[in-house]
């Protein structure tokens, strides 16, 4: 008798204790609240009828305790998403605007930035295709982007299709010239838009590797 009452303590004090303790948190918790909850769900004829066996009185008390819960719990939810989302906000409003500051670094970040601004936030067929072009004159090759087709205005004056290109500048690829050309004298090169942006960013130091490659051996 005695081995199957310590088993049976063994097993239902836990138990006995965990609501215990989550009755007291959760009267803890909605107590300041119940008054307020109560009169509103009370004036606005909610919960005013019995349950099963519950009385009017015990029906409003724990539906006002459930609802004092839920909105605990939404409440909790807001504020941490709201102060998750202006702490990481105000942590990359301060990086950025401190790396602006910095010497030769805010040149390099500015330049960075505006580099990926101008390469993925734009459409998604712009920019993708790498070209050289005949500038300043003819036996003179740029490396440019490719944008898009040209304006219908622009091929009508020419009376050809014409291509619009972007001739980035160097060192600073975010400037440059919008310039328009036949499709007969854009040459077409096997390069990713970020190995051609590295290379006008070094003033042509910075190579493709497959270029490297080649001119190692």
């Amino acid at each position: 008798m005695k081995k199957y009452f310590i088993t049976g303590l063994v097993i239902l004090l836990p138990v006995a204790v965990t609501i215990a303790v989550v009755i007291f948190i959760v009267n803890l918790l909605t107590e300041p609240f119940m008054g307020l909850v109560s009169n509103f769900l009370d004036k606005a004829h909610i919960l005013n009828k019995g349950f099963l066996f519950l009385s009017p009185e015990q029906l409003l008390r724990y539906g006002s305790k459930l609802l004092v819960l839920i909105l605990l719990f939404a409440v909790t939810i807001g504020v941490g998403m709201v102060t998750r989302w202006f702490f990481i906000h105000t942590l990359l409003k301060i990086s950025d605007q401190i790396l602006h500051k910095i010497p030769i670094v805010n040149m390099v970040y500015k330049t960075t930035q505006e580099i990926i601004k101008t390469l993925f936030v734009t459409d998604k067929n712009t920019f993708k295709q790498v070209v050289m072009v005949p500038y300043p004159q003819d036996g003179t090759y740029v490396v440019g982007l490719l944008v898009r087709e040209a304006p219908e205005a622009c091929c009508k004056v020419t009376g050809e299709e014409m291509f619009s290109v972007l001739v980035p500048t160097t060192p600073n690829p975010t400037t440059g010239f919008l310039m328009m050309y036949r499709k007969s004298q854009l040459v077409f090169l096997d390069m990713k838009p970020e190995q051609a942006i590295k290379m006008i960013v070094s003033c042509g130091v910075i190579v493709p590797e497959s270029e490297n490659k080649t001119g190692a051996t």
